[in-house]
């Protein structure tokens, strides 16, 4: 298969930045926090480019119920690692899902798929150029990364711009637009090309607090695929654009977090709600359930 460095990604990615969606995105991406104020910019001009250096793990026991996966894949219980943190340029976050954990013939992933790797470092350009960025509601820009990985014939690459915005009462805003190519994708018509992109937000918002230092915050992601072209264009199944939409409220100690995620689907991985594969229907659009028992390290 085709090496994606040998693709000519500047233009590609300058493309997505100032063309249709990709522009009007960005435009958004950057206008979220106009009413923003106050929040601290990451200056680096100093030279110190690990004063906001941090790290985390957790394992999380997940159960997902009514969900909105292709092939009516509804209901699992998996077993998830999660970290993040960030080191002087770099900016981490990812997670690995171990599915049917508890290796249970109920489980509508039994004898089937076992993983999902998704891996999201970001560099920050304040800190590579020991510089301040920021303007307005933008208080960190970077190039950003994003790698999808199945554990049968899905890889999926992403590459562009992200910055960190402010925006009132949730505080900062991870958002990210890049371009997407596809790697391995079961054998699809865009395998080894350039399809698609991808807008990618992210929260954390603690709003109530206990006596005993516990909260509870409101958390979540959108991701928004679009101009899955040559997807779409070859199988009448799949679509151009797809979204998922996270809210997850979780009450967090020192040790422990316990949460409930809903989760709204529009055409899930793609895959166009109600199109037949043998002699059912796709369910990928609508509302899942998520409940998560965790434990920090």
């Amino acid at each position: 298969m085709h090496n994606p460095m040998h693709n000519p990604i500047y233009k590609y990615v300058t493309e997505a930045v100032f063309k249709n969606q990709a522009r009007r995105i960005l435009i958004l991406l950057i206008s979220l926090g106009l009413w923003g104020g106050g929040a601290y910019a990451a200056d680096y001009r100093d030279g110190d480019i690990h004063k906001n250096d941090f790290k985390w793990l957790q394992f999380n026991l997940m159960q997902s119920y009514n969900n909105k996966l292709p092939y009516g894949n509804e209901r699992d219980t998996y077993f998830e690692m999660e970290f993040g943190g960030r080191n002087g340029i770099f900016q981490l976050y990812g997670y690995l899902d171990v599915f049917d954990i508890f290796d249970s013939n109920g489980d509508d992933l039994h004898d089937g798929d076992n993983f999902f790797f998704k891996f999201a470092p970001r560099i920050s350009l304040d800190a590579l150029f020991h510089t301040d960025l920021s303007f307005g509601p933008v208080k960190e820009v970077y190039i950003s990364n994003l790698l999808n990985v199945g554990d049968r014939a899905l890889f999926d690459q992403f590459v562009g711009l992200g910055v960190d915005v402010e925006v009132p009462w949730f505080g900062l805003v991870g958002t990210n637009l890049m371009a997407r190519y596809s790697r391995e994708n079961f054998g699809a018509a865009d395998e080894s090309k350039w399809s698609g992109y991808i807008w990618t937000s992210n929260w954390f918002k603690p709003f109530y607090f206990f006596e005993n230092k516990s909260f509870i915050a409101y958390q979540g992601y959108l991701d928004y695929k679009f101009k899955y072209d040559k997807l779409a264009d070859s199988d009448n199944t799949r679509t151009k654009d797809s979204v998922e939409w996270y809210h997850g409220f979780y009450w967090h100690s020192d040790q422990w977090s316990l949460g409930y995620g809903l989760k709204y689907y529009k055409d899930m991985a793609n895959f166009k709600d109600g199109a037949k594969y043998g002699s059912r229907k796709q369910k990928t659009t609508g509302f899942g359930n998520y409940f998560a028992v965790i434990y920090k390290f």
